[in-house]
């Protein structure tokens, strides 16, 4: 697709502007400890938190959303969860100066987040993303991603073509959901990015720290909004 200068830049929320995997791990180790088993090791927990209470259930107790118990420790992952979401979770190092570059340039950012909003509500004034121009969150679409109506429904808010915001994520559901919306694309390696090696996920573009995203907006737009 043609990578051209873009209106708005969208995010993934969890694993890509916010390191929120300690407080989802601590949520779902509540869980082992309540059941007199030892806590899931944190380093095997990381690379699954983008993926929420599906990943981290997944990780810590070998169980699907189809096998028997999964929805009692799903709701027990929940109320954990909200319990204490702003513990030890905060932005990523040079998270806060994107953003700032992106205002800077007048452009506008928003998330597209599969986290539900009764979790992403709250946690937006917290981990002080409140001002971001569009919230999208996992179950305010009929679909989450991979499926591209959530980065759909986010232009619409925005008024803007999807081909003109670029969407930036840690897993593979936001480069497949990225694509499917008609978005440039950016694999963001600073994330979790779980399983699938980031190089074959065929993103746009495949970028190590926030810092090289503003240098990439630096390169692209054309009018020195954003020159250093």
């Amino acid at each position: 697709m043609s990578f051209t200068a873009p209106r708005a830049i969208l995010f993934d929320l969890d694993g890509t502007l916010a390191d929120t995997a300690p407080d989802l791990a601590a949520a779902v180790n509540l869980l082992r400890t309540a059941r007199g088993l030892a806590p899931t090791p944190y380093e095997v927990l990381r690379p699954t938190a983008s993926a929420g209470a599906r990943g981290m259930i997944g990780a810590s107790f070998g169980l699907t959303p189809a096998d028997e118990g999964y929805e009692e420790l799903r709701q027990g992952f929940f109320d954990n969860y909200q319990a204490a979401m702003m513990v030890h979770s905060r932005l990523f190092d040079g998270v806060r100066e994107l953003l700032d570059g992106i205002e800077a340039a007048g452009l506008v950012w928003g998330i597209v987040t599969n986290k539900p909003a009764r979790f992403t509500d709250p946690l937006m004034p917290l981990i002080g993303l409140d001002h971001a121009s569009c919230v999208v969150s996992g179950d305010t679409t009929a679909h989450a991603k991979p499926h591209p109506a959530p980065l759909l429904e986010a232009a619409r808010r925005l008024d803007l073509a999807p081909e003109q915001c670029w969407y930036a994520g840690d897993d593979l559901r936001d480069i497949q959901a990225g694509r499917a919306a008609g978005m440039p694309t950016i694999a963001c390696q600073w994330g979790y990015c779980g399983a699938v090696e980031p190089e074959s996920w065929q993103a746009d573009h495949l970028l190590a720290t926030p810092a090289d995203l503003l240098d990439l907006l630096r390169t692209t737009l054309k009018d020195g909004a954003l020159a250093a």
